[in-house]
């Protein structure tokens, strides 16, 4: 069928054409928008799974969702080498710019001289221009080189000036797990504060499984955020990620085929996208038969394999690539560190650093004490398919 009319779209954080089984998510993020609108806070959310399952999909939704209520929104993503401070700044600036106008309330005109302030705070040389004479105007004061304090003075002003819109402010933080421990310590504490106060200021953070306890010893009442598990889409709805793109685009898949998809799939949104993209580009049409979805399947093991799969391999050293051939014999279900090191005839002490070194490379991570895990489905098999050297 004709490759340019494909509808599936693999890729990290790519919105695909349907979005199915996340509709609870949706619902109670809709809901807090509408809640926050009349002076009702909620606690944040926090999206937590493995790689691959649409965490970041979600959670770019959520974003378009505010956004589509005129919200003052701003997304990031930790662990890009930046601090928090600079990129919520830049990530700020963007929307603060789409409101400055002559007309604008003096909250507003008080929230945007916080900005420049914020801005001096990181960048001495750099300088922002909203076209508007603050020359009047109170605010600033968000210089200090304290994050909490700089943050809080930030987000406290320009929550003020979203309910002098009749918005809100709404903030996304993608790899949250990736921050360092005194930019999520703040970020809960400015959360927890917003909670108390009522300032129209909604956080949403995605991460890896660790996300929940990394944040409960941030900070305790952490614990009482909002959690959802990101998992496989569910079995009673996952055949429709597969038959309404096709539809859409005057397609039908036959029932074996999205069967086998599906199974082998294993209901990760990443590989249902790389499948149905593969075995579309084989098919003849406009039936997407069971034999279409073997070819598709196998193109798509190959793509997984020499990308999604072989990017992360790569970029360990032969060292970690061995602690990670001694995780694969567990296959997914995680190994502990100390039979991991028995296996490599090391004492677990000896490995810790190339335990770190995995972790801070985000190819493992440590679902509780003592043990490790991938942080990508399939990962095992993938290393066992792989020669030893």
């Amino acid at each position: 069928m004709d490759p340019v009319r494909n509808p599936y779209s693999p890729g990290a954080g790519r919105k695909p054409a349907a979005l199915v089984g996340r509709d609870d998510a949706l619902r109670a993020w809709s809901t807090a928008l509408q809640r926050a609108e009349r002076g009702r806070i909620d606690q944040p959310f926090v999206l937590y799974g493995l790689r691959g399952v649409g965490k970041t999909v979600l959670l770019s939704e959520f974003r378009r969702n505010a956004s589509k209520r005129g919200w003052i929104v701003a997304q990031i993503e930790a662990g890009s080498g930046k601090p928090l401070r600079d990129l919520l700044g830049e990530a700020l600036y963007a929307p603060l710019s789409d409101l400055a106008r002559p007309s604008a309330g003096k909250r507003l005109m008080k929230a945007i001289r916080t900005a420049l302030s914020f801005k001096a705070s990181y960048d001495t040389t750099g300088t922002w221009s909203f076209g508007l004479d603050l020359s009047g105007a109170d605010g600033g004061g968000a210089d200090t080189g304290i994050l909490d304090t700089d943050l809080r003075k930030l987000l406290r002003d320009l929550s003020d000036a979203a309910a002098e819109e009749e918005i809100g402010l709404a903030i996304f933080i993608d790899e949250a797990q990736d921050l360092d421990v005194d930019e999520l310590t703040t970020l809960c504490t400015i959360a927890h504060a917003a909670a108390q106060d009522e300032w129209p200021l909604l956080f949403a953070f995605a991460g890896l499984p660790s996300l929940p306890r990394i944040m409960a010893e941030a900070k305790s009442y952490a614990e009482r955020f909002q959690y959802s598990k990101i998992q496989q889409i569910d079995e009673t709805v996952v055949s429709e990620a597969l038959t309404i793109p096709a539809a859409q685009e005057d397609a039908q898949w036959d029932d074996d085929a999205v069967a086998l998809v599906v199974a082998d799939s294993g209901r990760y949104p990443y590989f249902l996208q790389q499948y149905g993209q593969e075995t579309w580009n084989v098919a003849a049409g406009p039936v997407i038969t069971k034999h279409d979805a073997e070819l598709g399947i196998l193109q798509g093991n190959n793509q997984l394999d020499n990308g999604f799969f072989r990017a992360r391999w790569d970029r360990a050293t032969p060292a970690e690539q061995q602690y990670l051939r001694a995780m694969a014999i567990d296959e997914d279900a995680g190994s502990a560190s100390g039979e991991v090191a028995a296996r490599l005839n090391k004492k677990p002490k000896s490995l810790g650093p190339i335990r770190a070194a995995l972790i801070n490379k985000g190819l493992v991570f440590a679902p509780e004490h003592g043990v490790v895990a991938f942080t990508v489905p399939g990962m095992a098999a993938f290393i066992a398919r792989q020669i030893a050297v």
